[in-house]
């Protein structure tokens, strides 16, 4: 049985995590999936992720966003539009290379079809490559698949691994995917939440770490054999932030930059073929579509955010495990596979004890 983390008696940093410990404890942040495995008439390990701020209310009731580039050999939707503004006016999809496109215009029509009253949509859709497990050129993925995400999106806890647009991922030479994790941040304006998701798709095995401890290095290939040949090299991760902070654009874009620390601690760091792209939302103030006159905004201090970096840091790196020990060995295109990691090594690695 697959187990997250913390079961395993691990804990990473000094933060508390909310209740689900997952992007869903910031407030009316949802999330869903559409998982799609099969074999016949191509093999298929492929899906969609959508993250759904505000319960669905984010079309008309934007929020302060903005993104970081860390390596930009990927594609994340929407952004131009995002660094102009400042603001993010849509649900956030995540699937494989080949299919942000057809994802991207399934969140347009939603909008449509939802009577969204605006002149055009500009959605963000990102993306890791999963077409070592997937037969990702048989382009697999539907607008029904992207539709069914976004509307079994809900709040609680969110499942991890091989799931949606982690279907077919590989990280750190095991089997990767979906990870999530949450930190309460208390700050002099209050306490916060910060949460995060991942898609991970990256990194080489030498430079695994879990808690500081050199796991990949331990944990040998005439152990665990990586993939019969080699996937790609480099890799890609999305990393999604949210808080229900009051921070204005040019804060999130402070706090999107801190989950490089985060993915730093467990041994990424940025290959020239990896697509490291980062996103952060906060829902602490409502920014009407379509403003009829000037309206107030709220900002926490700069001086109080240490705790959101230090949150946004711990969240990212959890989440990366969390990825990394839900995820089920797979098997995929052409018999390669994909070795889930051993927990019970890993519980002993970096705990000094056998599981009970």
């Amino acid at each position: 049985m697959r187990r997250r983390l913390r079961d395993l008696g691990i804990v990473i940093g000094d933060l508390p995590p909310g209740p689900n410990n997952a992007i869903t404890d910031v407030p009316d942040v949802h999330v869903g999936h559409a998982t799609i495995i099969r074999d016949e008439p191509v093999v298929v390990r492929s899906g969609v992720t959508m993250i759904v701020p505000r319960a669905g209310g984010i079309w008309t009731d934007f929020a302060c966003a903005a993104w970081h580039n860390f390596s930009g050999n990927g594609e994340m939707t929407g952004v131009p539009w995002i660094e102009e503004s400042g603001l993010l006016g849509s649900p956030i999809g995540l699937t494989n290379t080949h299919q942000v496109g057809l994802v991207r215009d399934l969140l347009v029509r939603a909008a449509v079809e939802l009577g969204v009253d605006e002149a055009f949509h500009l959605p963000v859709v990102a993306e890791t490559y999963d077409g070592w497990l997937n037969t990702i050129e048989s382009f697999p993925v539907t607008e029904d698949d992207a539709l069914l995400a976004l509307r079994s999106a809900g709040p609680g806890p969110v499942a991890e691994g091989c799931v949606g647009g982690g279907t077919g991922m590989i990280c750190h030479e095991f089997k990767g995917g979906i990870g999530t994790a949450s930190r309460l941040a208390g700050t002099p304006s209050g306490t916060y939440t910060v949460g995060v998701l991942v898609q991970a798709n990256y990194g080489a095995r030498r430079d695994l770490r879990v808690d500081g401890v050199p796991v990949g290095r331990l944990i040998d290939h005439a152990e665990v054999p990586s993939p019969r040949a080699q996937p790609p090299p480099g890799g890609s991760i999305i990393v999604v932030a949210a808080t229900d902070a009051p921070l204005l654009p040019v804060q999130c874009r402070r706090l999107a930059k801190r989950a490089a620390v985060g993915l730093g601690r467990v041994g990424g760091f940025g290959h020239n073929g990896s697509g490291d792209i980062f996103l952060a939302f906060a829902t602490g103030n409502h920014i009407p579509s379509r403003p009829e006159r000037n309206h107030a905004l709220e900002m926490l201090p700069h001086a109080h955010m240490d705790p959101l970096f230090h949150g946004v840091a711990e969240a990212t790196e959890e989440a990366i495990l969390n990825a990394l020990c839900a995820a089920e060995t797979t098997v995929g295109r052409e018999g390669r596979v994909a070795t889930a990691i051993p927990l019970d090594r890993v519980q002993a690695l970096v705990t000094g004890s056998s599981p009970g």
